[in-house]
């Protein structure tokens, strides 16, 4: 069961997004669906640059797009730790509280379900057990997917039988939220103005009592939310005073440990994500086809500052804020009004890396960001990526089929094999311990010059299954030299078997672990 991570790892890494068995399925006529991402869970950590590899057609674009909610998610949690319930107060909060009894009973017999094939299936024949596999691990996931849903939000209050002054309580902080999230809505706006009055001014064409109006509307603004957040403050002081009293209570401990402040991206409404996407940005693969030809690079790069409110005019700071843009990403000046057509294709890169980066986000997806250029202009643009990400604190989910390239930018390396991710550890330890048999496939299909390891290149023999009717079982089975009837039965699970080297794998043990004790 997925617990509550204190959003950070062993090293003190703080978590800027957990991901929970998410599902990306697509429909197909007859009622059939493309697995494009099938349960995949994973933590990214604020400031690290996260490497994502796997053959054509995994589901590597799909995920980062789905993490993006793109493509909204079939099923799993995507929290984002990069703003608090607070800033944004996201309507399926209140939901949540204001049914709270109806999902808890719903939980209840989801829970009795569960137990009850637990017993059906206990004591039985492997054979039998291999049988029921799918229906009771179903069973379980949507226990504690209905669990997880109540208890994120309100923790160990969901054991409590009278729920009433829980809701009470926890529509005050929605409330209190709410007014926060309005006003940080008008102060942005306030905001915008001061700047726009003491650009004016600055040009000579503005006026001081304009500056002072606009400066004093972002203190009124400023005060206001200090006083709602002084309301909230008292409010949640009240609610921890009510969780102080059953801290000896050993089964509300047991789910106030599931509680968690992110915002679960996968629940929001299509409004509160694009209040978001300031902080999600994406650089696409294609450095052609994704820039519109007929703008010029000043109003592709300042589509997005227009999109968020960032300006509100076409003028002089606009220019200067896109232009300041620009140099970060080592374009010219005098490129501002051409054309996507007047480009090469590593400056159309650099041109869509600078929209991206135009409303200063937090996380950034690179989908094949450097596949398309040739091998010099790589170089440069991971070198790029690599100072703005030390610039501006940037966290990346780095795409790529190139395992060269994701080792050298890399801090932590994926594996993903037909829509699951199959193995997960440092960009170091991928490469030196590889331990599922596809991460070892993979690299040793690499083609090297090493003379004295005289390693011989071998080619991952096999067809990919098709993502609409993947293989029972470990997906990769069909492929696996080491496969035997566990695999081509129970989906394998996800385990830590080294520090931060997480797989996926029933044999796991023969693909690294002997190695170390030898």
């Amino acid at each position: 069961m997925e617990n509550r991570e204190n959003k950070r790892n062993k090293d003190n890494k703080e978590v800027l997004l957990s991901i929970s068995n998410l599902k990306q399925y697509f429909p197909l006529k007859k009622d059939r669906v493309v697995k494009a991402n099938d349960g995949i869970t994973l933590n990214i950590y604020k400031g690290e640059t996260f490497g994502l590899v796997g053959e054509s057609g995994c589901g590597k674009s799909t995920l980062g797009r789905t993490i993006l909610q793109l493509y909204p998610q079939t099923y799993g949690r995507t929290m984002y730790y990069g703003r608090s319930l607070d800033d944004l107060a996201p309507g399926y909060y209140l939901n949540t509280v204001r049914s709270l009894p109806k999902l808890r009973e719903q939980w209840r017999e989801l829970e009795k379900k569960k137990e009850q094939l637990e017993k059906k299936y206990e004591g039985l024949s492997e054979k039998e057990q291999f049988a029921g596999y799918e229906e009771l691990d179903t069973a379980r996931k949507l226990a504690e997917d209905a669990m997880l849903n109540m208890t994120k939000i309100v923790g160990g209050f969901v054991v409590l039988e009278d729920l009433s002054k829980v809701q009470t309580e926890f529509e005050k902080v929605y409330a209190c939220s709410k007014q926060i999230t309005t006003l940080g809505t008008s102060l942005q706006d306030a905001q915008v103005d001061l700047s726009d009055a003491e650009f004016a001014l600055e040009k000579g064409r503005g006026s001081q009592s304009k500056v002072e109006s606009c400066r004093k509307r972002v203190e009124e603004i400023c005060s206001q939310i200090e006083t709602k957040r002084a309301e909230l403050a008292q409010v949640r002081t009240g609610i921890d005073a009510m969780r102080e009293a059953y801290r000896n209570d050993s089964e509300f401990q047991k789910y106030e440990a599931f509680r968690d402040e992110g915002i679960d991206l996968a629940r929001l409404t299509y409004n509160e994500m694009r209040t978001l996407r300031r902080d999600l940005q994406l650089i696409f693969q294609d450095p052609y086809s994704s820039l519109n030809p007929r703008m010029s690079v000043g109003q592709i790069i300042s589509e997005g500052m227009k999109a968020h409110n960032m300006i509100k005019k076409k003028d002089e700071r606009m220019q200067e804020m896109v232009l300041k843009v620009m140099e970060q990403c080592g374009l010219a000046p005098y490129f501002l009004h051409r054309f996507p057509h007047q480009f090469s294709g590593g400056q159309r890169q650099r041109i869509g890396i600078a929209r991206a980066l135009a409303t200063g986000p937090k996380f950034v997806v690179c989908d094949e960001a450097v596949s398309a250029l040739d091998v010099s202009i790589q170089a440069q643009i991971i070198n790029l990526l690599q100072d703005l990400k030390e610039e501006a604190g940037l966290t990346y989910l780095f795409i790529t089929h190139d395992l060269s390239v994701v080792k050298y930018i890399s801090d932590r390396i994926g594996v993903m094999y037909l829509g699951n991710m199959v193995e997960l550890a440092g960009a170091e330890d991928i490469f030196t311990h590889p331990v599922h048999p596809y991460t070892e496939a993979l690299l040793n299909a690499i083609p090297t010059t090493d003379e004295e390891g005289k390693k011989e290149l071998q080619i991952l023999e096999g067809d990919i299954p098709s993502p609409v009717n993947p293989p029972k079982g470990c997906k990769f089975h069909t492929r696996c030299p080491y496969c035997t009837e566990i695999c081509r039965q129970v989906v394998p699970e996800w385990e830590e078997v080294r520090p931060d080297h997480f797989v996926a794998c029933h044999h796991k043990i023969r693909h690294g672990e002997d190695e170390e004790k030898s």
